[in-house]
């Protein structure tokens, strides 16, 4: 399983950018996908050849200064809940506050790894300040400066030290693994209860035994597969339910590890800012996605057709918008086999195999007639496009120059890619390089 490394602290204290220098390694190689940065709070990172999935809490913090507080306290009870390891960001600036004592009270109790990071350490002097936190009582600390990246190879040795070896993944043919997201209560629990024809409810009393999504088994209709399900994960009484990094957080592992994510949205309170989140985690992670609008029996339906409605949310998922949309209802099970065959098709199209020679065929022509625009008197010429070997479709166009190919021209060639081949629901890579 991916691990998870939240990081935790007071407003101010640099996390944002320590976190935004642990993801530059692995944002440098993934192509700058448009619409990244609607999930900042959410990065991979990989060190010593270990990849964990980083969560800045800071994202997440809205509100004013007596807000903060409690909001704090929330988030690093979420972490403490949730990640494998914990690092704790102080300032070296401000010494201990009130609020590091309050966040280092609840971090002793607990028995997950804790780094202690220093931040803002960037000169011999500040090195001698840091010592005041060993009175935080919570063991050695790491001095690093977020800025400049100094000290931070000792607190990533460190962490990685604390996380499992990756496990070596057998090459069977595995099932396809099919996670059912959303916010809480966009009804993932009926959903999976519908399908399988019994009420399962997936909860245990005894904490920590839910913290991985739950797996099942389908077989019915003719369709295999595994379904994960994150509802099983019932939410810590002390969690409070409107929290969005909670649904983010709890999605993250099960988007991982899945192939297709079935997005449950409640049709009562329509396409929301923790839905698109979630969406776009499932799009960063290359997976292909199925949107449900569940509860779909309690809209009026004379207020807001099915167009309306779904012209809306593909508004809102721009430019990804080729994403099957279902009006479903898990009540009466309306129109919930119909989901499953989409899912079932969204796997295939996201390992659908285009031949070379088929690929160059369709594409030169239309290549030709519309080259893409020259730039400082420079002309680009695409001689030869191939589908990469990867897991998830990735489609390589040789050219002489293509640091000069933009964004709107790799778009016109995604969109004749989809118009010719069935790749709905499922994100494509495009990569330009010199023949």
């Amino acid at each position: 399983m991916n691990n998870i490394v939240a990081i935790v602290g007071r407003p101010n204290v640099g996390k944002s950018t320590f976190f935004n220098r642990l993801i530059q390694r692995r944002e440098a190689i993934v192509d700058s996908v448009s619409g990244v940065t609607r999930d900042r709070n959410y990065g991979k990172s990989e060190w010593n050849g270990k990849e964990f999935s980083v969560i800045d809490t800071g994202g997440y913090i809205k509100g004013s200064d007596d807000i903060f507080e409690g909001e704090i306290r929330r988030q690093v009870e979420l972490a403490i809940d949730e990640a494998d390891v914990i690092i704790f960001v102080v300032d070296v600036e401000d010494g201990i506050t009130p609020m590091d004592d309050e966040v280092a009270k609840l971090l002793r109790k607990v028995t997950k790894p804790v780094l202690l990071a220093v931040n803002k350490v960037d000169n011999a002097m500040r090195v001698d300040d840091a010592i005041e936190f060993y009175n935080l009582g919570l063991g050695d600390y790491y001095t690093i400066a977020g800025m400049s990246g100094s000290g931070t190879g000792e607190l990533l040795d460190a962490l990685t030290d604390l996380l499992p070896e990756p496990e070596e993944v057998e090459e069977e043919e595995a099932l396809p693994r099919f996670a059912v997201v959303g916010r809480p209560n966009a009804g993932k629990s009926s959903f999976i209860n519908a399908l399988i024809g019994e009420d399962r409810y997936i909860v245990t009393d005894i904490a920590g035994t839910t913290r991985d999504a739950i797996d099942t088994k389908y077989n019915r209709f003719g369709f295999e597969f595994n379904l994960v399900d994150t509802a099983g994960i019932r939410r810590k009484a002390k969690v409070k339910e409107d929290l969005e990094f909670y649904s983010v957080m709890r999605s993250v592992r099960a988007i991982e590890h899945s192939d297709i994510c079935i997005l449950m949205i409640d049709a009562t309170r329509g396409f929301e800012g923790q839905d698109q989140s979630i969406f776009w985690l499932a799009e960063k992670n290359r997976k292909g996605v199925v949107i449900l609008v569940n509860k779909w029996d309690l809209v009026e339906k004379d207020t807001m057709s099915t167009r309306d409605y779904e012209k809306r949310i593909r508004e809102e998922l721009q430019p990804f918008n080729d994403v099957p949309i279902l009006f479903v209802s898990a009540l009466t099970k309306q129109r919930l086999l119909k989901a499953l065959e989409t899912a079932v098709q969204v796997f295939e199209n996201r390992k659908q195999r285009v031949a070379t020679s088929k690929l160059n065929e369709l594409m030169l022509p239309i290549i030709e007639n519309n080259p893409p625009p020259a730039l400082k008197g420079k002309y680009i010429k695409i001689k030869y496009c191939m589908q990469l070997p990867t897991p998830t479709p990735q489609f390589v166009f040789f050219c002489n120059l293509p640091q000069y190919v933009k964004e709107p021209y790799r778009r016109f060639i995604e969109n004749k890619l989809r118009e010719n081949y069935d790749f709905s629901g499922v994100p494509i890579d495009i990569y330009f390089r010199q023949k």
